[in-house]
């Protein structure tokens, strides 16, 4: 099996080399997985784009303006040729050294899809020194989105959005997906919840940049999208269009249609019980 590497870069010539260098570090031959690592320059200014080209190993594809990490990650998904995909951030705030645990699961036949949950009980899960008021805010304001993710899709995720996300390609067969800024997390995990698909989350390390160290999320503009998103998502038709991926096999169907039955005799329990 191969496993596909996503990774969309922004002017992040600071990183990207040793967050490669890092990823080509990963042993995933003891996974039996060969790798493909997929960097997408999405409209950098900077250097990222020929730092990650003259790295070995490394397909890199530039967009020419920059449209947000959602259009970067779209593309790079149809590139992807790998039986999985991993979408890899270039900050190094998620560590390459939890491949491993987030892979196993579906290597197992677990599931299909694994969240690298940045939550541990009882710590902070953003700590900015020099910004301690902003990460209190940003803090509680995850906790909020994600009372209002599970809330609207019936679900009990502590970290539905983050962005350390590994899936089977066959996940996303005939699948469209239209976000182009971080509303591309929220699209992804809403559509193969509603899809059937329940992710396993898994405890990773996460050291959170500050604003002032290139943090990208925007305070007024992001937010109102993550919204618009969550409510879009969970009402817009799921059009099977398989533009993406070649049709999954009979046996593949059928498994998928067992977790369909599954989710929906859970839901009705849970109603049952409320």
């Amino acid at each position: 099996m191969k496993l596909s590497i996503i990774v969309p870069a922004f002017n992040e010539e600071r990183t990207i080399v040793a967050l490669l260098d890092a990823v080509r570090a990963v042993d995933l031959g003891r996974l039996g997985l060969e790798r493909e690592v997929v960097v997408v320059s999405d409209g950098s200014t900077d250097a990222t784009a020929s730092l990650a080209r003259a790295q070995p190993g490394v397909a890199v594809h530039e967009l020419g303006v920059n449209r947000g990490k959602g259009a970067a990650v779209r593309h790079g998904i149809r590139h992807a040729t790998g039986d999985l995909i991993l979408i890899q951030d270039a900050d190094l705030e998620y560590s390459v050294g939890d491949y491993p645990k987030l892979i196993h699961p579906i290597r197992r036949g677990d599931v299909d899809f694994t969240l690298g949950c940045r939550h541990v009980p009882g710590q902070r899960m953003r700590v900015m020194d020099e910004m301690r008021n902003v990460a209190r805010i940003v803090n509680m304001a995850h906790w909020v989105f994600t009372w209002f993710f599970n809330v609207t899709y019936r679900t009990r995720l502590r970290d539905p959005f983050t962005m350390f996300k590994v899936f089977r390609t066959e996940c996303l067969e005939g699948v469209t997906f239209v976000s182009d800024r971080f509303d591309f997390d929220w699209e992804l995990t809403a559509k193969l919840v509603r899809l059937g698909y329940r992710p396993i989350e898994i405890p990773v390390e996460y050291d959170a940049r500050s604003f002032h160290g290139g943090k990208k999320v925007r305070f007024f503009r992001d937010p109102p999208t993550w919204i618009a998103a969550c409510l879009r998502f969970r009402f817009c038709a799921l059009p099977r269009q398989g533009d993406l991926l070649a049709p999954q096999s009979a046996e593949r169907r059928d498994q998928i249609a067992r977790r369909r039955g599954e989710l929906v005799s859970d839901r009705h329990s849970d109603a049952m019980e409320g």
